[in-house]
């Protein structure tokens, strides 16, 4: 609501400043004129108080104030003051002398000298707890999908079954290409690796031990899953975040509708079923990469290669590496999914949110993996 302090002021005048110098015994005056308003301060106007100017009175000629214009004044004042500068504004109308005192009384002090940066323990400390934040979000998300999806899997005709076939084309049968030439390379990359170590002892035949184990139990499980962290799992936070930011959501929830059982879990479900389809894909095209070089590189031929993997391995290698693919897939849609539901503010929400839910998805997998060999070794496998 705007104040009209002056009858005489034009209501286009845009907002200025006038500096009267002291002259013949008459204190000097800084006069405010035109809109000082949210709509008339489209540009403050340049300040020109002298820098050796100690005492000064505040005028108003033609001034219209509100709010917004108060709050600038106000700043002004609090910097002088502050600064050792004598200010008075009792020659301000009565309406302009009554929004300063109202904003003096509920601004925030200015901080006195230059912030104090926080050392180096203080960062490890605010880093730590921010992490312990985010780890309590995790297992709070974790949590309803627990309560909330455990009805669902019993009444399995109430999940929208349509969405989650949807959810397995875009995250899984579109993921196929990507997930099947990183997967050929790798194998490949491992072929050359250990066959260059192996050929100097004339063990070129162990290539198929080396690829098989490793491709089976570790590097296909983790490269789709780390595949699928970048492109899925970013892809839910995008569009959940988008969501937030143009209401969808909470149009959902005003319509009695649950975000959670019609966008989040058909997502979880569907990166369940997808993850351990294109984990044994990766595997079978990891194991071509690794023949082909073999093949064409150490003198291994196909047949032995493909002979040689039943004996080099057994169902529980790749029981193994298959077991943690839902658990990457539980890790990787929940996070995706809740970094996209945390989105507030604009469009450049949505791409922190989608940065961190990479990181954040990448590091767990990983993560994950590890602890998943500790137990293996510890359980004898």
């Amino acid at each position: 609501m705007l104040t009209q302090t002056d009858s005489s002021a034009l209501p286009s005048a845009p907002p200025a400043l006038h500096w009267q110098p002291a002259r013949a015994g008459n204190p000097a005056t800084l006069c405010f004129s035109g809109r000082w308003t949210a709509h008339g301060l489209s540009s403050v106007p340049p300040l020109p108080v002298p820098a050796d100017a100690q005492s000064f009175e505040l005028t108003a000629d033609g001034l219209t104030l509100d709010a917004a214009g108060a709050l600038v004044m106000s700043r002004w004042i609090q910097a002088w003051t502050a600064a050792g500068r004598e200010v008075s504004w009792a020659e301000l109308p009565d309406q302009a002398q009554a929004l300063l005192a109202l904003m003096a009384e509920r601004l925030v002090p200015l901080p006195e000298g230059k912030p104090v940066r926080e050392n180096f323990l203080a960062q490890i400390g605010r880093a730590v707890v921010s992490q312990w934040h985010e780890a309590s979000a995790f297992l709070a998300f974790l949590g309803e999908l627990v309560v909330r999806g455990l009805p669902l899997l019993l009444f399995f005709w109430r999940i929208r079954w349509r969405s989650v076939f949807a959810e397995i084309d875009a995250g899984g049968v579109r993921a196929l290409g990507i997930v099947g030439l990183l997967s050929f390379l790798i194998g490949m990359v491992m072929a050359y690796q250990g066959g260059a170590t192996l050929s100097n002892y004339g063990a070129n035949v162990l290539i198929v031990n080396l690829v098989s184990i490793i491709t089976l139990r570790e590097m296909g499980p983790l490269l789709a899953a780390i595949i699928v962290a970048g492109r899925t799992g970013s892809s839910y936070t995008a569009q959940l975040g988008t969501m937030r930011i143009t209401e969808e959501i909470d149009a959902l929830r005003s319509l009695g509708l649950s975000p959670f059982e019609m966008l989040v879990f058909p997502k979880v479900i569907a990166l369940v079923i997808a993850l351990p389809l294109l984990s044994v894909f990766a595997d079978v095209l990891g194991l071509l990469g690794g023949a082909v070089v073999a093949n064409f590189g150490y003198g291994v031929p196909f047949s032995i290669f493909f002979e040689r993997i039943p004996e080099a391995v057994t169902a529980t290698t790749l029981m193994l590496g298959l077991v943690k693919a839902p658990v990457f897939a539980v890790v990787i849609a929940l996070i995706g999914c809740m970094q996209g539901m945390r989105v507030r503010g604009s469009a450049a929400a949505v791409g922190k949110a989608t940065t961190i839910s990479v990181v954040q998805a990448i590091f767990m997998v990983i993560i994950i993996d590890a602890v998943f060999s500790v137990l293996f070794n510890l359980m004898g496998y």
